[in-house]
C-alpha cells in the first residue's frame, strides 16, 4: 500500500497475509454479488415493466435447475469461507510450544507488560523478530482489547479470566497497539507500540533493562509470602492438593466433574477457591480476591506451571 494513502496497516507477522487473503476473498465475493444483484434488478425493472396500463404479468413457473444453481453456489462459497476461516482461527488459537511467554495486564488506561526475564514496560512491547510470542492477557478493571493491526491479531482482556494470543513478527520496526474495546473516557489514549528487534538487539535490550525478578521468581516469593506453602506441600500431608504437575492435568472435583487445570482454572482456584473443590479435600482455602493483583496472579500461575512431579529415584545397582 502507498505510504501516502495507508488504507491498510503494514503486514508484519506470519499470519497477516493469510488474514488479508481471507478478507479480500470475502470482500470480492460480496462485491461481485452486490453488483450482480443490483444490475439484474435494474435490468429486470426495465425489461418486465408494464408496457400498457392495466397489463397483467404472465404466469411464471419455477425451474428446479435454476433453484439448485442459486442455492448451491452460495452454499459452496459459504463453506469455503467457513473452512478457510476455521483453519485460520485454529492456527491463531494454538501458540507454538516454543513460544516466548509475555504477560500483559490492561488497566484504565495503560498496558503493563512483563517479560520472562522480569523486565517490565508500560505501553510498549519489545520482541525479537522471527520468534513466536505468546501473550497472556488479564484486566484489572473493565474489558479491554489488545490489538496489533500490523500483525492482524487482537484479543479481549476480560476481568475475572485470562486470555491468550500469539504472533511471530517478520519485520523489524515499530507498530501500533490499540485498545479495540471502549473502556472509558480515555479509551482513545490507551495506545502503545510493539518494537520488533533483531534477536541480538533484543537480548542486549533485556540485559540493559531493570528487572525486579522473573515472573517465576516473584511467583515463588508470593507462594511463600501468602502462606500457600503451608497447605500445598510436596507430599500428601498438606491440607491442600499437591500442585506439582497439576498444570495441564485432569483434576477430579468433589461434585464428580473433571476439569483440565489450565491458566483459568488456576486463577479461579486462587480467587474463588470454593467454585471447584478438589475431590478428597475440604473447602477451607480462603479467597484472595482483592488481595492479589492481576500481575501477582500471573506470577503465581507462572510459578505453579513450573512445578513438576519429582522423578523416582533410580534403584541402586547390585554388586558383581
Amino acid at each position: 500500500m502507498s505510504s501516502t494513502l495507508p488504507l491498510f496497516p503494514p503486514s508484519a507477522s506470519t499470519v497477516a497475509q493469510d488474514v488479508d487473503l481471507l478478507f479480500f476473498f470475502i470482500l470480492a465475493v460480496s462485491a461481485f454479488f452486490a453488483v450482480l444483484v443490483s444490475v439484474l434488478i435494474l435490468y429486470f425493472t426495465f425489461k418486465y415493466r408494464a408496457k400498457t396500463p392495466g397489463a397483467a404479468g404472465a404466469d411464471i413457473h419455477g425451474s428446479l435447475t435454476l433453484e439448485l444453481i442459486w442455492t448451491g453456489i452460495p452454499f459452496i462459497l459459504a463453506m469455503v469461507m467457513f473452512v478457510w476461516g476455521a483453519q485460520l482461527f485454529f492456527t491463531l488459537s494454538k501458540p507454538p510450544a516454543d513460544a516466548m511467554d509475555v504477560f500483559v495486564v490492561g488497566k484504565q488506561w495503560m498496558w503493563k507488560v512483563q517479560h520472562p526475564d522480569g523486565v517490565r514496560e508500560i505501553n510498549e512491547l519489545h520482541v525479537p523478530v522471527g520468534r513466536p510470542v505468546r501473550i497472556t492477557l488479564g484486566s484489572e478493571d473493565v474489558i479491554h482489547d489488545y490489538y496489533i493491526p500490523a500483525f492482524r491479531v487482537k484479543m479481549d482482556a476480560v476481568p475475572g479470566k485470562l486470555t491468550t494470543m500469539w504472533f511471530t513478527a517478520t519485520k523489524t520496526g515499530s507498530y501500533h497497539i490499540f485498545c479495540a474495546e471502549y473502556c472509558g473516557t480515555q479509551h482513545s489514549g490507551m495506545i502503545g507500540q510493539v518494537i520488533v528487534m533483531e534477536p541480538h538487539d533484543y537480548e542486549a535490550w533485556l540485559a540493559g533493562g531493570r528487572s525486579t525478578g522473573t515472573a517465576v521468581e516473584n511467583g515463588e516469593k508470593l507462594f511463600t509470602t501468602l502462606a500457600c506453602i503451608t497447605c500445598h506441600k510436596t507430599d500428601s500431608s498438606g491440607r491442600g492438593p499437591i500442585l506439582a504437575g497439576v498444570f495441564g492435568s485432569t483434576v477430579d472435583l468433589q461434585d464428580g466433574r473433571q476439569v483440565v487445570a489450565d491458566e483459568n482454572y488456576l486463577r479461579e482456584s486462587i480467587m474463588n477457591p470454593q467454585a471447584k473443590v478438589v475431590r478428597s479435600y475440604q473447602p477451607i482455602m480462603p479467597t484472595f480476591q482483592g488481595t492479589v493483583s492481576e500481575e501477582n496472579l500471573l506470577q503465581l500461575i507462572a510459578y505453579i506451571k513450573t512445578l513438576k512431579v519429582a522423578a523416582p529415584a533410580a534403584a541402586p545397582q547390585g554388586g558383581q
